[in-house]
């Protein structure tokens, strides 16, 4: 009870009830109306909500039946794994079972026998809906922590994978980057991708187990350690660039990249001490519904939100058929307290004139009139028309994105004309260049093309694929192209790190200069001071004068002490 208690305090700052509610029954002077309100779902735990998939196929220990050891007890190989066996099994579901007090369950790898080869397993955690996390993601080991895992995200139901944090107990040895602890960020890098090797040196299997995914450490960075600042947090979420999308995923990946060796190297006579086994995983989130709904409900196997604001869509991306008026817009924090709702609003037509093609209540427009409009359209050739806003904009078939058709002689087709909404095409059912399909909104939808944004100088060209990732030019990454990768530094573009102050240290008391060159002191050259400098030419290179050999008196000495060895045999 204590420890649930204990818990309820930990999520506390992060579930309360800032943006709780969507909208409330006002009285103004115009009379009692709705006032509405930017809102977002509560933080839960989404363990509960989410499908597991292990792989390769055949890592899950059990098949054929295995016996392993422990790191306390590496020749005592008592235990086994059988999966035949439900005792003995440990299958991928154990990873988030209800364990009871003092005994853990978990899932289990098969063991490193085939040592040197990798023993590389992959956990993959998916929800088939954008979410936000809002707590630390903690990973619970038994046996020992992994020398060297990566967490990655994906933002698009596991079709792309990038990095979110990397974990080895050396992370200049395995992945070339300085480690660093989530507490060292600052409010300008507090989405920036790290290394660290709190979580993967060897404590001992019955000390530390946890690995965790640091998010609270990151919101400490603008709300405070005790996360008492929230609107100040709220503020950079929605102020900072990219910071508030660091935080999404649709999917996570966990990659076991090498198993907890003992706090030694890897001893070949036993390799049945080395494996991996996950007794729990913690997750704590909400459903992103861009601020546009309060509650997310479980129907039909996945989340929904349940959209206010006369928004639709899995996450509330678009608005409603009869809402368009204008562009649809992502609830805003700002401004504080309440935030922007950016409600959709149903256009304002005005009194619609009659159509000539009705003639009376209840009357419809017959097939072939319909079919006569069209044939008189294509008679038309290549002159352009505008269209009635009834049947005939139908017959079109321009998606609402277009009101003008027009015939081509020569392809012998009808072609939509002045495609409106960043689209194209026959029937402007494709995306202009630098914009990509919005995969949440149908296709007569004004917000169905979104622009590619991708960074100028990052970016080969302003084009994205169909998840709206840019293709990013050598030492690029991210998204939009707007980070570099490791080892490269930014200055108008991704450029190979010369040095840095923390990768890679200029030798000799040299100090890095814009990460593109290292000063070096007197007596010292090289692109890493690391050559000493020879001042003149019968001078040695730390200075001393004793004279320089010439390349014929070098010979003649070699073969003197050849000479000399043989001389001596």
């Amino acid at each position: 009870m204590l420890h649930h208690a204990a818990f309820l305090l930990h999520c506390l700052p992060l579930v309360m009830g800032q943006y709780d509610i969507c909208k409330s029954w006002v009285t103004t002077d115009d009379g009692p109306m709705w006032e509405f309100y930017a809102c977002q779902p509560k933080a839960m735990q989404m363990k509960g909500y989410m499908t597991v998939k292990v792989d390769p196929s055949e890592i899950t220990c059990g098949n054929p039946p295995e016996r392993f050891c422990t790191h306390e007890n590496p020749y005592m190989c008592s235990d086994e794994c059988d999966a035949s066996n439900p005792d003995l099994a440990h299958p991928p579901k154990l990873m988030f079972d209800h364990e009871e007090e003092g005994l853990a369950t978990y899932w289990q790898s098969v063991t490193w026998s085939r040592y040197p080869e990798p023993l590389l397993a992959n956990i993959t955690l998916s929800w088939n809906k954008s979410i936000e996390l809002t707590d630390d993601v903690v990973v619970t080991f038994e046996y020992g922590r992994p020398t060297v895992l990566m967490l990655e995200k994906s933002l698009d139901n596991g079709r792309t994978w990038h990095p979110y944090q990397y974990y080895a107990d050396d992370c200049m040895e395995a992945f070339g980057m300085q480690a660093r602890r989530v507490r060292e960020l600052s409010a300008t890098s507090a989405h920036r991708i790290i290394c660290t090797e709190e979580y993967s040196r060897w404590a001992g299997s019955k000390k530390e187990k946890d690995v965790r995914f640091e998010v609270r450490d990151r919101f400490a960075i603008f709300a405070g350690p005790d996360l008492r600042n929230m609107d100040n947090l709220y503020t950079r979420l929605e102020s900072a660039k990219g910071l508030k999308e660091f935080f999404t995923v649709t999917d996570l990946r966990l990659r076991l990249l090498r198993p907890a060796l003992g706090g030694t190297y890897v001893q070949r006579e036993n390799l049945y001490k080395y494996f991996y086994a996950v007794s729990n995983i913690e997750i704590t989130g909400r459903c992103k519904c861009n601020l546009h709904a309060s509650l997310c409900t479980f129907k039909e196997g996945s989340l929904q939100c349940e959209c206010e604001h006369n928004t639709t869509g899995p996450d509330c991306g678009r608005c409603k058929k009869n809402f368009r008026s204008k562009s649809w817009r992502a609830g805003s924090y700002l401004p504080l307290p309440n935030g922007s709702p950016n409600v959709c609003a149903a256009p304002n037509f005005g009194t619609p004139p009659k159509s000539k093609a009705t003639h009376g209540p209840g009357r419809k427009h017959s097939k072939k009139a319909a079919s006569s409009k069209v044939s008189q359209l294509i008679r038309l050739k290549s002159h352009s028309v505008p269209l009635a806003p009834t049947d005939t904009l139908k017959d079109c078939e321009c998606y609402g994105h277009s009101t003008r058709c027009s015939f081509i002689d020569f392809l012998n087709l009808v072609t939509c004309i002045s495609c409106k909404h960043n689209t194209r095409g026959q029937h402007c059912q494709h995306c202009r260049l630098g914009f990509y399909r919005n995969s949440s909104a149908e296709l007569d939808d004004e917000n169905v093309c979104i622009e590619c944004n991708c960074n100028r100088i990052g970016s080969v060209a302003n084009r994205c694929n169909d998840t709206g990732y840019c293709d990013c030019k050598e030492g690029v990454t991210g998204p939009k192209c707007e980070d570099c990768l490791p080892s490269y530094y930014w200055r108008q573009g991704c450029f190979p790190n010369v040095c840095d102050e923390e990768l890679l240290l200029c030798q000799n008391g040299g100090t890095c200069y814009e990460n593109q060159r290292c000063l070096c002191p007197p007596g010292f050259k090289g692109v890493l001071c690391e050559q000493h400098r020879c001042e003149g030419e019968r001078q040695d290179c730390d200075g001393a004068s004793h004279p320089l050999l010439s390349p014929t008196a070098f010979l003649l000495s070699s073969l003197a002490l050849q000479l000399q060895h043989w001389g001596d045999l």
